[in-house]
């Protein structure tokens, strides 16, 4: 994993995590390079005022594509289960799955469909969370 005041190298399909507090992270999965901005593509609240959803949940949120530095400028790499489970292909799999996502109506949950679970998703094929499973004292 990258060191987290860097900006390491990304390639297309790179979970890219976002510290947020001591807690927890945003992830996104970075896109790709346009122009001199590169985008990351993140599952987030529809609502602009909404910081904290209530229980855990926000009813609209959706996957939307951004400038990686919109989202925060410390970030790192965090392709965190390449150990255990293969990368899909960005070309074939990924890139077409988050194309057919975007502007979609998704539900946020905290504990079960959050950031990390929709970028390990796209990249994967399979819905984890670390930090929950953290918290959980499950990973």
């Amino acid at each position: 994993m990258g060191k987290i005041n860097s900006h390491p190298k990304l390639y297309p399909g790179d979970i890219v995590e976002y510290p947020r507090n001591k807690y927890f992270s945003h992830f996104g999965i970075y896109l790709r390079r346009k122009g001199r901005r590169s985008y990351v593509a993140h599952l987030t609240s529809r609502d602009a005022d909404t910081k904290i959803p209530l229980f855990g949940r926000a009813l609209r949120s959706e996957i939307k594509l951004d400038p990686l530095e919109v989202l925060g400028s410390k970030y790192k790499v965090s392709n965190m289960l390449d150990d255990t489970h293969s990368p899909r292909d960005f070309h074939s799999v990924v890139k077409p799955a988050i194309e057919d996502m975007m502007g979609r109506e998704v539900t946020f949950d905290i504990l079960f469909h959050n950031s990390e679970h929709q970028a390990t998703l796209f990249r994967y094929g399979v819905k984890r969370s670390q930090q929950v499973g953290d918290l959980q004292g499950t990973d």
